[in-house]
Formats: C-alpha cells, structure tokens, sequence
C-alpha cells in the first residue's frame, strides 16, 4: 500500500506546486490579473441574470416602456423601440454571447488538437492529407465561410456554434503539430516507444500532457475571436431570432434608426460589453502565454514574488 501512495502523494505534490508557480508568474501580469477580474465579473453575472433578473421583461408583450426612452431612474441604460430595459437586454446577451463563444472555442479547440497531434505523431502520407485539409481551410475566409454555413443551415445557437467551429480550428491544429514535434523528439517519449509502449499511451500519456497548456493558452484567445464572430453573424440576421445577444441587439439598434435618432444608450451597452469580453479573454491569454511559454518570460520572471 505504501509504495503505491508514495507515487501517487509524490504525483500530487508536483501537481500542486506545478500550479502555485503558475499562479505565481500569472499574477506578475498586471494585465492578467485586470483581465481576470474583469473576466469572472462579465461571467459571474451572465450566471445570476436568471436570480436577480425576470426574463419575462424580454418578451415584448411584457414591455413597460416607450420606444427609445433615453436613460432615467425607472430604466438605468434606457429601452430599445419595444420599450424593453435596455440594461436587461445586455445583461441576458450576455449569457447568449459568452456560450456561443466557449462552445464554439471548445469545438475548433477539439478539432485542431486531435488533427495536429495525429498529424505530428504518426507523420507521413497520413500527416500530408490532415495539413492539406488544414491549409485549404486556412486559406479560405473563415467569416464568409461561417456566413455561408449559416444561410444554408437552420438558423440558431447550434448552427452558429458548428458554422464558427469548423472554421476556427485550422490555426489550433497548426500550433498543437508544431508544438507536439517537438516534445515527441524527448528522451523519455524515446524510450516509451522503445520499451512497446503503443501510439494511445504515447500520446495519452506524454503527448498530451505536454501540449495541453498551450493549448489552454491558445484557447483563451480563440475566445475572444468567437465572439466577435458571433457578433457578427447575429448582426448580419443569422443568429437565432428568439434569443437576444449583444450582435442582435446592434442589429436591432441599426434596423430602428438608433444612429439616426441619437439613441446612443442603445448602442454603447452591447458595443462595450463585446469590447469588454473580448479584451477580458485577449489578456488572459497574453499572460498564460507568458506562464507556458518560459522564452516569453523576462530575464527576472524565475524568481520568487
């Protein structure tokens, strides 16, 4: 029992101080600590919109309000030409926006590291075909692909989250090949393959933990990415019409004349928390980046905070 536990406890405590030195040299980035706050604040509210809010104020037969009232005591941020809060408006985008995002980021994230790493592992004719597929898809426009799977599929969340994630994955699969090259040329992968050990151990057990950081890294910033193009296509009418998120509602404020009318509480709202978002997640990645990358680190970062 003992000499099982003694490597597993060993196991744990690498684990652990693995992680304190991350969180040790994360928190050096001024950006990412600003980042993060801002981060998990956009988030923790999306989560309690359902608590603090009712959402039958998103139903247009429930409006209270004129169309385009400018902001007051009764609505903080306005209302949009229903006579909806637009304050409750934004934050329920949120929510809309935020799981469009990750979803889409999770798919292209999946995808891209299954064919990099098979790619880079097995090599030859059958790494050709994968990182052909992976340059005609990185050539092509990723939005106007992602516009065209979305006018010929049924609208909605899912038709958005599979036109993004399959356009999103070729630039993931590109970095975790690159990236798992060079950990397969390691002595200890060497002798894992020289004492039997099969391509599903290999790359289980010592491919994919070496790549994975990177990939997180990499997947904070393809966030920020999905969600503007999310934004995008909700702006362009693709987005499902019975739901409301920050693209929609730009929409909505353009279709109505918001520009024209001076309605700016109508646009900032949505426009600033897309920005927020966006750049919540882009220094998130920045510093992880850092964390995983030790030839990004300053000459100084090694040493104790």
């Amino acid at each position: 029992m003992t000499e099982v536990a003694g490597p597993k406890a060993l196991a744990r405590a690498r684990r652990r101080a693995a992680a304190g030195e991350a969180w040790r040299l994360y928190r050096r980035d001024r950006g990412g600590l600003v980042g993060l706050v801002l981060l998990v604040s956009i988030a923790g509210l999306a989560l309690l919109a359902p608590v603090l809010t009712d959402a039958g104020g998103l139903d247009v037969t429930q409006a209270g309000g004129g169309a385009l009232e400018p902001p007051s005591g009764a609505y903080w941020l306005g209302t949009d030409e229903s006579g909806r809060s637009v304050l409750l408006l934004t934050w329920w985008g949120a929510r809309v926006s935020l799981v469009v995002g990750l979803a889409a980021t999770l798919l292209s994230v999946v995808i891209g590291t299954v064919v990099g790493v098979l790619a880079a592992h097995f090599g030859g004719w059958f790494s050709t075909i994968l990182m052909r597929c992976t340059d005609f898809f990185l050539v092509l426009p990723s939005l106007v692909l992602a516009i065209a799977l979305s006018t010929v599929l049924q609208r909605g969340l899912l038709t958005i989250v599979l036109a993004i994630g399959v356009t999103a994955w070729p630039t993931t699969a590109r970095l975790v090949r690159a990236q798992t090259l060079t950990v397969q040329t390691r002595p200890y992968i060497e002798r894992a393959e020289a004492l039997g050990a099969g391509h599903a151990h290999v790359i289980g057990k010592h491919v994919m933990p070496a790549v994975l950081p990177l990939v997180f890294a990499n997947t904070t910033l393809a966030v920020a990415s999905a969600i503007i193009a999310e934004s995008t296509l909700s702006f362009l009418g693709l987005g499902d019409p019975g739901l409301v998120s920050w693209g929609s509602m730009l929409k909505s404020a353009m279709d109505t004349g918001a520009v024209t009318n001076g309605a700016w509480w109508y646009l900032l709202p949505p426009g600033l928390g897309i920005v927020a978002v966006v750049l919540s997640f882009t220094l998130c990645g920045r510093a992880l980046e850092v964390v995983f990358n030790p030839r990004l680190r300053g000459p100084d970062s090694r040493r104790g905070a």
